[in-house]
């Protein structure tokens, strides 16, 4: 898998669980008044409400992680925020289980959750991970644009 790791991005794509935590400790700042998290998990249905039991991610990760670096880098033109992590999981998950994790700080909380909010919405439509669902039917559905 890949990373990019600097004092202000933390960017990576695992076969790992992910860790909420470590997101937490690394966007934290003494000059950051706001942070947001978002976490993405495996649910248990799809979007037409046919039972999933698990999702597996795949992702070409040169790209997946170059792509997260620049989405970090958009981040900080566009808001003035302190630190960025944006961690993918690849493979096999298992319902509730984090595939995503987009966490954000900030002076300010309106910073923090409008870069949050767009971190995960650019990672979602511009880097190269696909997920197929995995139905309680055997079948299994690959999902794009997820």
């Amino acid at each position: 898998m890949g990373a990019v790791s600097d004092d202000q991005t933390l960017a990576r794509v695992t076969a790992e669980p992910l860790s909420v935590d470590e997101a937490i400790v690394f966007i934290a700042d003494p000059s950051a008044g706001g942070s947001c998290i978002f976490v993405g998990t495996v649910r248990d249905t799809d979007a037409r409400g046919a039972v999933v039991t698990g999702l597996t991610y795949e992702s070409w990760d040169e790209i997946a992680v170059d792509r997260l670096r620049e989405i970090a880098e958009g981040l900080r033109a566009r808001w003035p925020i302190r630190k960025v992590a944006l961690l993918h999981r690849t493979g096999d998950l298992a319902v509730g289980e984090a595939s995503v994790v987009v966490a954000v700080s900030s002076a300010h909380r309106a910073e923090a959750f409008e870069a949050c909010r767009e971190g995960i919405e650019r990672l979602k439509h511009d880097v190269p991970i696909w997920k197929k669902e995995l139905l309680a039917t055997g079948e299994g559905n690959w999902v794009m644009g997820a």
